[in-house]
């Protein structure tokens, strides 16, 4: 293990694999796989799976692959798998020349499934789904045998070539494999194995007319790849019995050089947010999103249009760690782990959302001074940028008081502020409307005071922000909120629908004023806009001419404020 790998937490996992090492498995033997179902984007949930996957491969001098589960071709698109592909990258992690589906397996599979039938461990079953689950039965009590769970080896054997075939509607039959009963773990009473499905299967098309259900096709998938350690989620843990029976009962298994092992983890489950894929699909099909990558979603497309970074993610991932116990994960870890990263690398601007304007009465019309502002000070080599300052500007309406409170270090009649880059700046007279609104500021500026100098030695304690209203560009900013009000979406009231939950001011939307520098901001630059939020361009509505700005995250967590 290298020295830096030995700083990480050692989670069960990794100690797993290091004794599995320490027993005689080379350390580059040790493979691992990620397997998604093209039937959706990828969340952050498996961000953490394949993080996970990847990472305990590479931490070793291994493989990981990458292998998409496509057995069910009513919902998988060949747009997903492009999708999980970009995801995966985006992250930082590669497989190589190690691409798979199960589809390249079908008929390997179906061998295996005849296998299953010549030994007497399979049977064609004709009950109902309705009839299937009543004769499961339930934990605690014996399920009670299928009327064909005997059916002659070669009549079952007749009837599975004749669904390949095509010969039979769906339902009609399924194959089943005849393990026990009685078992107390219910998915070892007689599984289905095999389905009828007449449905366009997006890399096999019209080929198959019947597919493997997933528990069939997943263990022996692994097994075929030479996967050492299947890392897969807590609720798989029932299944691991299964797992291993179909390698066991197979010729597989004379094929072995190491027997895959499943192992499970706790599945994330995040504050505020929804982890079910299956309800996300549905706020897109029900058009409550904009898309599967609508920033307001915890998929890694809208994280990233949103303005994520794959290290805060993966520092994300790491920091939660590894275990078996279900629990539910702060969202402020998450947005914690962006900050640290955003502040490194986001390109300050200024930015002003509620406007007020000042008049300069002691600045020539037309005169444009070009100020040199600095665009990261935690980053010198991110250089420098110009900002225009003109007789008129704008101020953050909420930087100005008439009356302050005590400790209001920002302008008041009474008080002199550093513009920001600028120049000192004091109030000289407010202009009101007939109801008393405050509609301008008359200010002067100390000339001396160029760049926010102290000309004198004399302190000044508020600094604030500013844009050029002669020079500054309009623009929207997408003011994204948390998608969900309630904290826990895992578990929710008896009777209740998870959209009951949906946080109607998840977007709000404003027109703000920027610095002339943010003109050909692009997607994927992080930004800082100063004393606000960070922020990036977005991907799909910003343009020079329509400037769109998503706001990633707040400079400091507020969730303390929403329980």
């Amino acid at each position: 293990m290298s020295e830096e790998n030995a700083t990480k937490p050692m989670h069960f996992i990794r100690q797993i694999i290091a004794k599995d090492i320490a027993n005689g498995l080379p350390p580059n033997e040790v493979h691992t796989r990620f397997p998604p179902e093209p039937n959706g984007c990828l969340h952050i949930g498996h961000a953490k799976a394949f993080c996970l996957d990847f990472g305990m491969a590479l931490e070793n001098g291994g493989k990981c692959n990458l292998r998409f589960d496509d057995t069910n071709p009513d919902k998988e698109e060949t747009r997903f798998v492009d999708a999980i592909r970009q995801d995966v990258r985006w992250l930082g992690f590669d497989w190589d020349d190690r691409e798979f589906y199960a589809s390249d397996y079908f008929e390997k599979l179906y061998n295996f499934a005849e296998e299953l039938i010549l030994a007497g461990k399979a049977y064609i079953c004709t009950l109902s789904a309705e009839e299937f689950k009543e004769y499961r039965g339930v934990p605690g009590q014996p399920g009670k045998a299928s009327p064909h769970r005997d059916r002659p080896i070669e009549e079952s054997l007749d009837i599975f070539r004749r669904m390949r075939a095509g010969e039979f509607e769906e339902g009609a039959y399924v194959l089943r494999a005849k393990i026990d009963m009685s078992s107390p773990n219910l998915h070892m009473r007689d599984p289905a194995i095999y389905r009828i499905k007449k449905a366009e299967h997006h890399r096999t098309g019209d080929k198959w007319c019947i597919y493997p259900m997933y528990d069939f096709a997943h263990c022996l998938s692994d097994a075929l790849e030479g996967i050492t350690h299947s890392i897969c989620t807590l609720e798989f843990e029932v299944h691991r019995e299964l797992y291993d029976w179909f390698i066991d009962n197979t010729s597989i298994m004379n094929t072995l050089k190491v027997h895959p092992r499943q192992y499970e983890f706790a599945r994330l489950n995040l504050s505020y947010t929804m982890m079910s894929k299956r309800k996300l699909q549905q706020l897109v099909a029900e058009n409550v999103v904009d898309g599967w990558d609508d920033p307001r979603m915890p998929t890694l497309a809208g994280m990233r249009r949103r303005g994520y970074t794959p290290k805060a993610i993966k520092d994300f991932c790491e920091t939660i760690g590894v275990t078996k116990f279900n629990s539910l994960t702060e969202l402020a870890l998450l947005e914690h782990c962006l900050r640290q990263d955003l502040n490194k690398v986001a390109k300050r601007a200024m930015a002003v959302f509620d406007p007020l304007e000042v008049e300069i009465e002691n600045w020539q019309e037309g005169v444009v001074d070009e100020l040199e502002a600095i665009n990261n000070p935690e980053d010198e080599s991110a250089g420098k940028r110009v900002v225009p300052f003109t007789k008129r500007i704008y101020i953050e309406r909420s930087d100005f008081m008439e009356n302050p409170p005590k400790k209001f270090f920002r302008l008041t009649p009474d008080n002199e502020v550093r513009l920001r880059y600028a120049y000192f700046m004091r109030c000289k007279e407010i202009v009101k409307d007939a109801n008393g609104n405050i509609v301008k500021l008359i200010c002067t500026i100390d000339p001396a005071s160029r760049g926010g100098n102290s000309p004198d030695g004399r302190k000044v304690k508020g600094t604030i922000h500013w844009v050029s209203a002669e020079k500054s560009l309009k623009a929207t900013a997408m003011l994204y909120s948390t998608l969900f009000t309630r904290e826990d979406m895992s578990v929710l009231p008896e009777g209740a629908d998870f959209k009951d939950f949906l946080n109607p001011e998840s977007l709000v939307k404003k027109e703000i004023f920027i610095e002339p520098s943010l003109k050909e901001a692009k997607a994927g630059e992080p930004l800082q806009f100063e004393r606000i939020a960070y922020f990036m361009a977005d991907s799909k509505l910003s343009s020079p001419d329509n400037l769109v700005f998503n706001r990633t995250v707040e400079l400091k967590d507020s969730y303390g404020s929403k329980k």
